[in-house]
């Protein structure tokens, strides 16, 4: 759901100037067909690949899909997936094949990559050597299509996957400008990924002259939240989903705006020390952000707490600062219209009527793999996905759903670049999930009880970057 931190910098300047969002350069130009195109079977057929749906595409063929090559290539860019995973992340090589890169109809405009300014904007990468299967993913926060290339979209490219991303439909901290009423921008993202996972599973198929045998839904954060979502209202699409950290979104509290406002409410007093301190530490640790996450919350406070509740309020309930955009940054309690002391419950019901527009219910249909930090304090683990996997059960799909709280993670992996004696990275879990579904899909291997997952004790951080055993 969060902002990379160095996108939140800038977004946060813009938004305390009143000037317009900026988006980091123009985005990557395509290049033109990389060196190799000729090999036998390489990027074969590109010319007949057609995306259905789309308003416009274009096709590369590059020796290299990973980030290992396509940062030089100008097939991604780095600033959308910039602070979500540990600087020493090992980067795949070797996969060669076509990328389209395009975008849907639509009527928006906040996605500036390519110099299109338009939304609905997508990749679709199409391996050489294909194992037969499909990743789909919607953005983490409010990136775009390139968000989830280094935490997972390298890592199943090499493993041979196709993978189509998009950019959920609108992009950046004024997102909610789209849409008609409230709720729309966010309703819209579900139905982006429904719709290019349609699309991609034709292109799929156009590529390689056979079906799809499986198609997986993958996200973080946000886009967890969507695999869940697809999971319960699609599941005919899907084989299943691997959900790290998703948002929980339900009429009923706990959501966002249920446990971030008194959270901002009671950080300045607890900051300030003295003796109201205490008694807004208890605060903070009731809203979910557990004891012992102290070390994270004055960088969070800076750069996501505000923010975040300031625009998905906006998003959700417009009303509440009237002509005001997104509220006032960092205001004081008291201060007329302030985000701290926004109360979900005494809002009226409309509401409750735009979340419910993209509420969860648990009612999944296919296999699910959710993992989440206990460390994490954006979306706090007790209030999110806790929440969520008790959700399934009272559904009665706990069988189609696998839980892991990892002791020691975060919601960014960047973080644990600051704080390797206190944090592991959550990429290798999100590996060890994906592999345990796969088994489970092939043949009924189950995956580990769901559990927490302990903190290795006096484990070295090259060996967190690597290892994250479901069934430690």
């Amino acid at each position: 759901m969060p902002l990379v931190p160095q996108y939140a910098r800038w977004i946060r300047a813009a938004c305390l100037a009143a000037a317009a969002l900026m988006v980091a350069g123009a985005g990557p130009a395509v290049s033109a067909p990389a060196k190799g195109a000729d090999r036998p079977g390489h990027c074969a057929g590109m010319d007949a690949i057609t995306v259905p749906g789309a308003e416009h595409q274009r096709a590369a063929c590059l020796d290299e899909l990973t980030t290992a090559g396509t940062v030089a290539s100008g097939h991604t860019d780095e600033a959308d997936w910039a602070g979500l995973t540990p600087k020493d992340l090992a980067t795949p090589s070797g996969v060669p094949g076509i990328q389209l890169d395009g975008y849907f109809p639509d009527s928006s405009t906040t996605n500036t990559t390519h110099g299109w300014n338009h939304d609905s904007q997508f990749v679709i990468r199409l391996p050489d050597r294909w194992n037969g299967g499909l990743v789909i993913a919607g953005s983490p926060g409010v990136r775009k299509q390139y968000a989830n290339d280094r935490a997972f979209g390298d890592w199943v490219l090499a493993r041979g996957y196709a993978f189509a991303a998009t950019d959920k439909g609108s992009t950046g901290a004024t997102f909610h400008r789209d849409g008609a009423v409230p709720g729309d921008a966010l309703a819209e993202w579900n139905t982006r990924v429904t719709q290019l996972t349609v699309a991609a599973r034709k292109v799929t198929t156009q590529r390689y002259q056979r079906p799809v045998s499986r198609t997986l839904a993958m996200g973080m954060s946000n886009g967890g939240y969507l695999v869940r979502w697809q999971l319960e209202n699609h599941p005919e699409l899907y084989d299943g989903g691997v959900d790290w950290e998703g948002t929980l979104w339900r009429t009923e509290d706990p959501n966002p705006l249920t446990f971030l406002p008194p959270t901002l409410r009671a950080y300045p007093t607890y900051a300030a020390g003295g003796a109201g301190a205490g008694a807004a530490h208890r605060q903070i640790v009731k809203a979910g952000f557990p004891a012992g996450s102290e070390f994270l919350w004055p960088y969070h406070h800076q750069y996501y707490w505000d923010l975040t509740q300031r625009i998905y309020r906006e998003e959700l309930d417009p009303e509440y600062d009237g002509a005001t955009e997104a509220g006032t940054p960092f205001c004081a309690p008291g201060t007329p219209a302030c985000d701290a002391d926004y109360d979900y419950d005494a809002r009226p019901g409309a509401v409750r009527d735009a979340v419910g527009k993209i509420a969860l219910t648990g009612r999944i249909g296919k296999p699910l793999i959710t993992f989440h930090g206990t460390l994490d304090v954006l979306l706090p683990i007790s209030k999110t996905s806790d929440t969520y996997a008790a959700m399934v059960r009272r559904e009665g799909r706990g069988s189609l759903h696998r839980y892991y709280r990892v002791e020691g993670g975060t919601h960014v992996d960047s973080l644990f670049d600051t704080f390797p004696d206190r944090l592991r990275p959550l990429v290798p879990c999100h590996r060890s999930a994906v592999v345990a579904l796969e088994r489970w899909l092939d043949d009924d291997r189950r995956p580990p009880s769901s559990r927490t997952l302990p903190m290795p004790e006096g484990a070295d951080p090259a060996t967190l970057l690597t290892r994250c055993p479901l069934s430690g």
